[in-house]
């Protein structure tokens, strides 16, 4: 089976900065995307510059400041958002817009009051607009997920015909799950006429916790482009986490047969740098870049983990840049770790003196969640007197 090439577009400029507290001041948008550029990503969505001055003048600092990565601006369907768009990027190295609106029922009922011709339109006259002024043209239906399977092959007909060159299939509300996504894309392949000459793309929501899986399910069944944000950051419960997708697509390799631009072993640099300017903490048992992501404490694992590291761990923490794997000391540990342990202090201990050593290590284990050096190194001092007496 050949790989396909696989594009990651970031929006944590974009998606991210709709998180509850999160505003990104110029200089640090730029400083954001020049990592994201080193970590591999093809596209990052520097804001929507029809929203604001600033959002404006950063989307242009940033289109100025890449040398590699594809920039691009978010635009409703409408004429003013286009124009930001362009005048924002027109100086970048390699640009993209991005046009979106609602496909939904509900939305075009309630948000738009819009029946599906005048949706249709819309499309036909918003695509077809910046398509005067970009190569390439990112289309998104919003809430694709919830809206009618007909219908949507319809609006991505119409976008296609008016220039579209990218159609990104938005879980907007993070409503579907993994089979239902695949379902759609097999639909959308087999109705969609020239699905094959576009890229397609996947923009989705973690509302029920199914983000990352929705977003792989779609790569499965026929899309080429992963949106999402550094952390999964972003509206609600936030996106897909883009780190967590690349290295799901390194490990899987077998299984997905895909390959992309990122620079895994940066990984960490970029997710600290989005945590410091969020001023939200990575959670310490968060996939790939936690904490306690590449950290045992069961006996058990520890265990396995002395004698071979592939026996529980999946990838090596260098391999995102996260430094060597951690065994930490607690109630849960065995005999063969902590003997490690004191071996690496400088002791000498066989395994009949273990039999000694292990039950005074439990009884300190079982009064602090984490028996550190020094801990250790007051075990051996006891263990030492008691075998002087």
């Amino acid at each position: 089976m050949c790989k396909k090439q696989i594009e990651f577009f970031d929006t944590t400029l974009r998606d991210g900065e709709q998180t509850i507290g999160v505003n990104f001041d110029i200089e640090t948008k730029v400083q954001i995307a020049q990592e994201l550029e080193k970590w591999g990503v093809d596209v990052i969505e520097a804001g929507f510059p029809a929203a604001s001055k600033a959002d404006f003048k950063a989307v242009q600092a940033v289109a100025n400041s890449l040398d590699t990565a594809c920039v691009t601006g978010l635009a409703r369907a409408v004429t003013k958002d286009i124009d930001a768009c362009y005048a924002a990027t027109k100086d970048a190295n390699h640009k993209q817009i991005h046009v979106f609106i609602a496909t939904s029922p509900i939305h075009r009922e309630f948000k738009l009051h819009m029946t599906k011709e005048e949706n249709l339109a819309a499309i036909q006259k918003y695509v077809s607009y910046a398509k005067q002024f970009f190569e390439k043209v990112e289309f998104s239906p919003e809430d694709a997920t919830r809206t009618e399977p007909e219908y949507l092959v319809q609006a991505i007909n119409t976008a296609i015909d008016s220039g579209a060159t990218v159609i990104n299939i938005a879980d907007t509300v993070g409503y579907t799950n993994p089979v239902e996504f695949g379902k759609l894309f097999d639909y959308l392949q087999a109705n969609v006429p020239r699905f094959n000459e576009v890229t397609f793309s996947v923009h989705c929501h973690n509302d029920l916790g199914m983000a990352d899986a929705n977003a792989l399910a779609g790569i499965e069944h026929g899309a080429s482009r992963i949106e999402g944000t550094i952390n999964g950051i972003g509206e609600r419960a936030g996106n897909s986490a883009l780190e967590e997708v690349a290295v799901a697509l390194k490990v899987r390799k077998d299984f997905y047969q895909a390959h992309d631009n990122i620079n895994l072993e940066k990984t960490r640099d970029i997710c600290e740098m989005v945590s410091d300017y969020t001023k939200m903490p990575i959670p310490n048992n968060k996939a790939v870049v936690g904490t306690n992501a590449f950290s045992h404490e069961s006996g058990i694992h520890q265990d396995g983990m002395l004698k071979n590291h592939s026996t529980y761990e999946i990838l090596t923490p260098e391999s995102v840049g996260m430094g060597a794997t951690n065994l930490p000391l607690g109630k849960l540990s065995g005999s063969h770790a902590v003997k490690q342990k004191i071996e690496q202090l400088g002791y000498d201990v066989s395994n009949e003196e273990m039999k000694i050593i292990f039950p005074i290590f439990k009884n300190i284990a079982d009064q602090k969640p984490i028996v550190s050096t020094s801990d250790l190194k007051v075990i051996m001092n006891e263990y030492e007197v008691t075998a002087n007496e």
